[in-house]
């Protein structure tokens, strides 16, 4: 079963498809260099003990982002 939601609450070790973005065109720039386009799977690695920053596998690299941004990206994740 699939589930929408955001990228900051996607829990640690699930994988998301990112669906949209939803962010003025300097962010969702931003994120798109990132490599956070339609289509593109992403792994929710670590989130620091406040929640803040946040680190995702995406496209065979580590980024992190802090959960302001990652609430701009609508994902599909699967329930565990």
């Amino acid at each position: 079963m699939q589930q929408t939601g955001i990228l900051a609450d996607l829990p640690q070790g699930n994988r998301g498809l990112v669906v949209d973005i939803e962010a003025g065109d300097g962010m969702r720039r931003r994120l798109q260099d990132l490599g956070l386009i339609k289509g593109t799977e992403v792994i929710c690695l670590q989130k620091s003990p406040l929640g803040d920053p946040i680190a995702y596998y995406i496209r065979g690299t580590v980024i992190a982002l802090r959960a302001e941004d990652s609430s701009r990206i609508q994902i599909l994740h699967a329930a565990r």
